[in-house]
């Protein structure tokens, strides 16, 4: 694969490793981050550093962005000097947040009134999948945009699928998050009561981990959590923006979805009692709590 000139906003957690791969892949990288520090591993190995989004965005031929909300990637892609008023004639941007389906419609149409090229591309897989290049990448946006960006979604993720025209990768991956809002209390309702009824919820999770009841999350964060490690793989904060998305978005189609309303409040009441910085199987504490 011929090299292209890349730029990456949102070296956070998961945008860190994301990047880390295209760097090592070859190709010249441009970052920008709201906090440098984040930042410093890349630049270390060989990026480069820009004060503005629009700046990063100036270098590059493909514009790669995940950012915290959706008020943020309003701000990244159409603020004063951002992304769309900077990108090469020419560029593919590709958002990875996960955010609103109508505002990445309205990129794309942003995006097409300029000569460019927009794909919305959330991901999952957490923290680990960024790491391992494990991604499963939901996308949305022109057929022909897709496949110029394929070789690079290929760098970071293994199951990478076009949905569908603008905004279709962000249903999906509601449709995702709507799943995990679920599974997230199965967990930790299998899990609390497997500790009432006097069972080591480690050795539960040894039989019940590869039957029917498996799932992704039970195999990976419910062991974190059981050895009190809270770290944030993908934050509770942004997990309730995921699903007030959601919510938002079943309310326009006219769904009612009483197990996605039953997490979001779940997961307000953790955010409340200070846990917001946690990563989401910080609602095992709460079942903990009131155990």
């Amino acid at each position: 694969m011929s090299s292209h000139s890349i730029a990456f906003i949102g070296t956070g957690v998961m945008g860190r490793s994301m990047a880390g791969h295209l760097l090592k892949a070859g190709h010249p990288l441009h970052v920008f981050n709201r906090t440098k520090a984040k930042a410093q591993p890349l630049l270390d190995a060989g990026a480069h550093w820009h004060d503005t989004a629009g700046a990063a965005a100036a270098q590059a031929d493909f514009v790669f962005t995940i950012v915290g909300f959706p008020a943020d990637v309003e701000a990244t892609y159409f603020g004063p000097g951002g992304v769309l008023a900077s990108a090469r004639p020419g560029a593919v941007l590709v958002d990875m947040t996960t955010s609103s389906p109508l505002l990445a419609r309205r990129i794309a149409e942003a995006a097409a009134a300029k000569g460019l090229s927009a794909l919305d591309a959330p991901v999952s897989g957490g923290d680990v999948g960024a790491r391992e290049a494990r991604l499963v990448i939901m996308v949305g946006g022109d057929a022909a945009a897709f496949a110029r960006a394929k070789p690079l979604f290929e760098i970071m993720g293994k199951n990478i699928i076009l949905q569908g025209g603008p905004g279709a990768g962000q249903h999906c991956k509601m449709a995702n998050q709507i799943s995990i809002a679920s599974i997230m209390m199965s967990w930790c309702e299998a899990l609390t009561y497997a500790q009432r009824a006097g069972l080591d919820p480690a050795r539960v999770i040894e039989s019940i981990g590869g039957g029917a009841a498996a799932s992704w999350s039970l195999n990976n964060l419910a062991p974190r959590a059981l050895k009190g490690d809270f770290a944030p793989g993908f934050y509770v904060k942004h997990f309730l923006k995921d699903m007030r998305i959601a919510l938002e978005s079943a309310e326009a189609m006219q769904l009612d979805l009483p197990g996605l309303k039953q997490a979001k409040k779940l997961y307000d009441e953790v955010a409340s009692r200070g846990w917001e910085e946690s990563g989401t199987q910080a609602l095992l504490k709460l079942y903990q709590a009131q155990a």
